[in-house]
């Protein structure tokens, strides 16, 4: 699976997803019909991100504060070392616009205004 969308600030989005949250580059483009873009993910995982910026473009900011991407983080130390990250990259947690994000869990705001929630519980379906 791919999540896609595009950004304005390609090298800011790019620092987000990798220095605060962890993932990797998996590939990238340049000029590709007037796109920049750059794949994120885990390596040898069946999903990642791609995030392009078409010059002279403007996408603005994410639509409403409940565009979430949840990231399920059951490991105490590691959601902890992962909150840590993301402020020492310089990322502030945000009040969930959902209380219940709020419950378990850190609400951060990347530079396009879209949300990721760290929450410290296992993925149930």
């Amino acid at each position: 699976m791919r999540i896609a969308r595009p950004t304005d600030h390609l090298d800011e989005v790019v620092r987000f997803y990798t220095e605060g949250l962890g993932l990797k580059i998996l590939s990238h483009f340049e000029e590709h019909e007037g796109f920049d873009g750059v794949m994120i993910g885990i390596p040898g995982e069946p999903y990642h991100f791609e995030f392009t910026q078409q010059r002279g473009h403007f996408v603005g900011r994410a639509p409403t504060q409940d565009n979430l991407i949840v990231f399920y983080l059951p490991d105490q130390q590691e959601w902890q070392r992962t909150v840590k990250q993301m402020k020492a990259i310089g990322y502030e947690p945000v009040k969930s616009y959902n209380p219940y994000w709020a419950e378990s869990g850190v609400t951060f705001e990347d530079p396009d205004g879209y949300r990721i929630v760290l929450q410290n519980a296992p993925w149930e379906t």
